[in-house]
């Protein structure tokens, strides 16, 4: 059987040592904001959206861009991972995957204000990296790794 990929984004946003996560009801975890690239998008411009759209938050991707001089090429901001997740696994059987587009980013507060339809803000949390550890027994080990690495990279590049 054939698997199914999709493309996604991902933002780790930063602000003041913690980045924040929310336990996705479909997902039954607790992830970033993000979600998939729609067709008119790259993935940098959806990754701004998806936060914009969850947390209210305008983030300032912390993503390098290749120098690349020629009139039929643009270099966009390139993520800090790439990373291929399997979603819906049952019995072995991988229902899709997500190609995630894991960018970094940083947000002037904490002040969450979700879009209408979108998760309440008392369902999202700001993590520090001793809190990702302290609770690496519920979150996924990816979501521990990158934002410990999240929050330490936005924070180098602020200084």
């Amino acid at each position: 059987m054939e698997t199914t990929r999709h493309f996604v984004a991902t933002v780790y946003v930063v602000h003041d040592g913690a980045t924040a996560l929310h336990a996705h009801d479909k997902l039954d975890m607790w992830l970033p904001p993000g979600g998939h690239i729609d067709r008119d998008e790259v993935p940098h411009e959806a990754a701004t959206r998806e936060v914009r759209e969850e947390l209210g938050l305008d983030p300032t991707l912390v993503a390098p861009t290749a120098d690349i001089d020629s009139p039929t090429v643009q270099s966009i901001p390139q993520p800090q991972q790439f990373l291929l997740e399997d979603i819906n696994t049952c019995d072995g059987d991988v229902g899709h995957q997500h190609i995630d587009f894991v960018f970094y980013g940083s947000v002037e507060s904490r002040d969450i204000t979700p879009a209408g339809d979108e998760q309440p803000a008392d369902d999202w949390e700001w993590f520090t990296p001793a809190q990702l550890r302290a609770n690496a027994e519920m979150l996924e080990p990816d979501v521990v790794e990158v934002g410990q690495r999240a929050i330490e990279h936005v924070q180098s590049e602020a200084e």
